[in-house]
C-alpha cells in the first residue's frame, strides 16, 4: 500500500508545515512520495533533502532583506519574492540546499503548477525535471499579480494553488491509498470568492483561462475540503491542521512571528505523532 504526504500551500502559513516536517524527519516518519503546492513545494523540498531546520533558519535570516521579499523587488524584477536571490543565491551560496541528498532520497517529490494557457493543474515529478527542479518549485509558488509566470521547457506556469490547492484526488488517482494531508487552515474554514477578481481580470488578460480558474477557485477549494472530510471519516486519510487560524500574512518580515508559526507546527506534529505512526503502518 503506497503512502503519500500532501502539503498545502498558503504563503507564510507554510512555516506551520515546515515545523511539522522537521518533527517528521527527527522521528523517522517517511512516505513513498510527497506532493507540494506553492509554499508546500518550496518549503517541502527540504523534507526530501533531509535538512532539518533549514526552512525556518533562512526565512528568519532574510526576513528583512529586500532581495528576499519586498515591493522594491516586485518593482525591480516583477517578483515580490526575488527569483534570483530566493532560488539561486540562497540555495547555492548563503544557505546551501543539499542537492545530492535530495537526489539520493528514493522518495518521489511531486510539484503542482498551473499552466497559464489552459488554467489547468500540471503535476511534475521533480526527480524527472532534472536541472529544472528549482524552477518547478519557483513556478509552484509564483503567486498571481506579484510574480511573473515561470517558463519551463517552453511552457509558462504560475502558482499550483490556483488550479489544485490540495491534490488528494490526483495522488489517489496514481495509486496512493494512505495519505497524510497537512492543511494550513483550521477545520471549518470556508474559502470566499477572491476580492481581487477585477484586478486579476485586468492583470492576467493575456491568460483568460487562468482568470476563469481563479474565479472558480473558492468553489473548487471548498469542494476539495468536503471530499477530504469524507475520506477522513472513511479512515483513508489522516489530516493535520492548525486548531485556530494562523495569525500570519502572505508576507511576513518579523522573525519572531515566523518562529511562532513554526513552533505551532512542531507542537501540532508532536501531538499527532503516535496516531500518524499507527496510520501509516
Amino acid at each position: 500500500m503506497k503512502k503519500g504526504l500532501i502539503l498545502e500551500g498558503g504563503a507564510m502559513r507554510g512555516l506551520f508545515t515546515a515545523g511539522i516536517i522537521d518533527v517528521f524527519m527527527e522521528n523517522g516518519i517517511e512516505f513513498d512520495a510527497t506532493i507540494g503546492v506553492s509554499a508546500g513545494a518550496a518549503f517541502g523540498c527540504n523534507y526530501k533533502s533531509r535538512q532539518i531546520g533549514r526552512v525556518i533558519r533562512y526565512n528568519k535570516r532574510f526576513a528583512r532583506d529586500p532581495r528576499f521579499c519586498s515591493f522594491r523587488s516586485l518593482i525591480k524584477t516583477g517578483d515580490l519574492f526575488g527569483a534570483e536571490f530566493c532560488y539561486h543565491t540562497i540555495p547555492d551560496t548563503l544557505d546551501l540546499f543539499d542537492t545530492q541528498a535530495y537526489l539520493d532520497n528514493p522518495m518521489d517529490f511531486y510539484v503542482v503548477v498551473t499552466d497559464v494557457e489552459t488554467g489547468k493543474a500540471v503535476y511534475i515529478n521533480s526527480d524527472e525535471a532534472g536541472d529544472d527542479s528549482l524552477e518547478c518549485f519557483r513556478a509552484s509558488a509564483s503567486m498571481p499579480l506579484v510574480s511573473r509566470p515561470v517558463e519551463i521547457k517552453g511552457k509558462k506556469y504560475l502558482d499550483g494553488g490556483i488550479a489544485d490547492s490540495v491534490p488528494i484526488q490526483y495522488f489517489e488517482s496514481i495509486g496512493f491509498e494512505k495519505n497524510v494531508i497537512i492543511l494550513t487552515q483550521p477545520k471549518g474554514y470556508i474559502k470566499k470568492p477572491s476580492s481581487a477578481a477585477k484586478v486579476m481580470k485586468y492583470a492576467l488578460k493575456e491568460y483568460p483561462n487562468v482568470v476563469k480558474t481563479m474565479e472558480n477557485r473558492h468553489i473548487e477549494y471548498n469542494e476539495t475540503l468536503e471530499y477530504i472530510e469524507k475520506r477522513e471519516q472513511e479512515g483513508a486519510v489522516y489530516v493535520i491542521r492548525p486548531d485556530t487560524p494562523l495569525q500570519i500574512g502572505r508576507i511576513e518580515h518579523n522573525p519572531e512571528n515566523m518562529q511562532r508559526i513554526y513552533d505551532i507546527g512542531r507542537k501540532t506534529a508532536e501531538k499527532n505523532l503516535e496516531n500518524i505512526r499507527n496510520f501509516i503502518k
